[in-house]
């Protein structure tokens, strides 16, 4: 794996994006509870890989699982958001293929890490 630091890595550069994204989404809503439990998700994506970047590969590969988990949780939480009229069908759609794009680049980043 040929990086220098989690912030190389686009799989996390584009989990801030969705995490802004979601924060600039719900910034009008008045449901705290899911708003907040969407934003814990949303950082939880690139914080997860930040974390596990800076530990052994074993661990690493643990925290994209992590992350992955997140990003599930996450557009769980966008079709729910959708079905309340807290974002647009159109903007749950653009969450959602990007959610199922970050998910999948964790998982070929977690295949690609060895022991080495």
């Amino acid at each position: 794996m040929a990086y220098r630091s989690f912030e190389d890595l686009e799989v996390w550069k584009r989990s801030c994006a969705i995490a802004v994204r979601i924060y600039e989404l719900l910034r009008d809503s008045k449901d705290y509870g899911l708003r907040d439990q969407m934003q814990r998700a949303a950082v939880s994506i690139a914080s997860n890989v930040a974390e596990g970047s800076e530990r052994s590969p074993k661990e690493f590969r643990r925290f994209l699982r992590i992350a992955r988990g997140s990003a599930a949780e996450l557009r769980t939480q966008a079709y729910i958001a959708t079905k309340i009229g807290a974002i647009t069908s159109n903007d749950m759609t653009l969450v959602v293929n990007e959610l199922k794009e970050i998910s999948a680049m964790l998982t070929g980043l977690a295949n690609s890490i060895t022991d080495n």
